[in-house]
């Protein structure tokens, strides 16, 4: 045991004696070769850390691994420095491999490879710990919203490095934010994001998001649930009948009202007239038997509560019980059972050809009968045209109406 010791000794001695001498000897200063390589190392506080140092081409010189103060952690296969959160993981001739575990911000530096050349050679590996956020937190301006209203939210990740970035999310919209970073005394980063928008009634139950973004940490985010209340959204639904409305059948309305806070109760009434007396009235529902067209106008189903009054209306028109034709059915929204007019723009279009076609053919009358007015033949004193003289022609003219066959007119 006593030998063991002695052996022990003896080599801390001879690294120590090989070390001076080496730094004694080579006034050189280090170079850094493509000889000797190492990679940087980015590890989570509280991890592990892998430093890895590699030789190409080895002949057969030392390679040793120093900490930021140039402490030598492994000389070859051998560990002079008493931190066993240092431990050897592979050793050889092309390659020295240290892990440390438990890595904590005082760990943080460049660490050296050094591989004893001459003159010697050198390759840096800078270990970067990271520190991840807190929890975030989400503080909200206002725990209940009224629709159309403006709010504020914040969200703080504390303590980190590095600093955290952070996103905002509106249900599946992604919404910016203002960030503010703050470096503390212990050299940690807190940061804090700003969000400002405007709430609809739709944005009522939605979560906002607040996801931080770091490389120490995968899907950590916070969310609030927006309350946010709106006056009532009311529908007027048609029971029965499902077709027009006809005298002689009952109707049936329903009033659906939805809001927040939720409409305590509503109202039917009548616009520019009184609901018919017999009409019946049971909450949301009403009515109407036996129907006439006396009953025919709007009929107007009111909501509110403490944000706002809403309505919606109907329109009833009752038709005759045995029309010639039956119209089509109709949709039941405001307006409904209105009757269907006849559609002038066709009326119209129809008596402007059938009089455009008459102009045109008086025209053509016209314009025919002018040009043949005056233009006939008669027969009447067809024998003054072969009389020798005047006389002769008035004897034979005024005899000629004895002869009836003569007297035909041609008109053309």
């Amino acid at each position: 045991m006593a030998n063991a010791g002695c052996g022990s000794l003896a080599t801390i001695l001879f690294l120590f004696t090989f070390q001076a001498a080496l730094l004694q000897g080579a006034a050189q200063i280090p170079v850094v070769s493509q000889n000797l390589v190492t990679d940087n190392v980015s590890v989570v506080e509280g991890e592990m850390a892998i430093i890895s140092c590699r030789v190409k081409d080895n002949d057969d010189s030392v390679i040793q691994l120093l900490n930021p103060n140039r402490q030598t952690i492994y000389f070859r296969d051998m560990r002079p420095l008493k931190d066993a959160r240092f431990q050897l993981v592979n050793f050889s001739d092309n390659e020295l491999r240290v892990s440390l575990s438990n890595v904590s911000l005082s760990d943080e530096g460049r660490y050296v490879c050094q591989l004893y050349t001459d003159p010697p050679q050198e390759a840096y590996a800078d270990i970067t710990v990271l520190v991840p956020p807190g929890n975030p937190i989400i503080d909200a301006r206002d725990e209940v919203l009224s629709e159309g209203n403006e709010t504020e939210m914040t969200c703080t990740a504390m303590s980190s490095k590095p600093a955290a970035a952070i996103r905002w999310l509106k249900g599946d919209k992604e919404l910016p934010g203002k960030p503010k970073v703050e470096l503390t005394y212990d050299r940690m980063y807190t940061v804090t994001s700003r969000l400002t928008f405007t709430v609809n009634k739709e944005d009522d139950g939605v979560p906002v998001v607040c996801i931080v973004d770091h490389p120490a940490v995968k899907d950590f985010q916070a969310q609030k649930y927006l309350e946010v209340q709106y006056k009532p959204e009311v529908k007027i639904m048609v029971e029965f009948p499902q077709g027009l409305t006809r005298e002689g059948e009952n109707l049936e309305l329903t009033c659906q009202a939805k809001g927040k806070p939720q409409p305590q109760r509503v109202n039917w009434v009548k616009v520019d007239d009184d609901v018919p007396s017999h009409a019946v009235i049971t909450g949301a529902d009403l009515y109407i038997e036996n129907l006439n067209k006396s009953y025919n106008g709007t009929y107007r189903c009111v909501a509110a509560n403490s944000l706002g009054e809403s309505y919606d209306d109907y329109v009833l028109y009752v038709y005759d019980t045995a029309p010639s034709t039956e119209p089509a059915a109709h949709d039941s929204r405001a307006g409904e059972g209105a009757p269907r007019t006849v559609d002038h723009a066709v009326i119209g279009g129809v008596v402007a050809v059938v009089v455009f076609a008459m102009l045109c053919l008086l025209i053509v009358l016209g314009r025919y009968f002018a040009r043949h007015k005056g233009t006939y033949f008669t027969h009447e004193a067809k024998g003054a045209d072969d009389a020798a003289d005047a006389d002769t022609a008035i004897i034979n003219a005024e005899g000629g109406h004895t002869n009836s066959d003569e007297k035909k007119e041609y008109y053309i």
